[in-house]
């Protein structure tokens, strides 16, 4: 058996933002549950628990959909100082789900196509 298999099956999806305001500022919305719950959209994860924390630069999520088939990822926030005197904010959102594994494939992912009959 392959490690590969042991492993969960990760895609990324990162953002980065230049932000007006201080690297203070930006890490109290990220790591501040009423601040945070503000930036969330109404239909975030249901759950999401601390996985770890550099603090004012870096901060783990795990999360949880709080609808079937209840998948789980972790979102990074990373913040720091930008040139123009605010914050660089780069948040990395990885689908780590054991379940997934071998089901997710890029849109672009190259397949012969599939003709159905009419």
């Amino acid at each position: 058996m392959s490690d590969q298999a042991t492993e969960p099956t990760t895609e990324k999806l990162v953002l980065d933002y230049e932000l007006d305001a201080e690297p203070e500022t930006v890490w109290r919305a990220i790591s501040l549950q009423d601040h945070r719950e503000k930036w969330l959209a109404r239909d975030a994860p249901a759950d999401s628990d601390v996985l770890a924390v550099t603090p004012g630069q870096e901060l783990s999520y795990r999360m949880r959909d709080d609808e079937p088939p209840f998948i789980e990822s972790v979102v990074t926030f990373r913040i720091s100082p930008s040139r123009a005197g605010g914050t660089r904010l780069r948040i990395i959102h990885e689908i780590a789900d054991r379940r997934l594994d071998g089901e997710l494939k890029p849109a672009n992912g190259n397949d012969s196509p599939v003709m159905l009959a009419a």
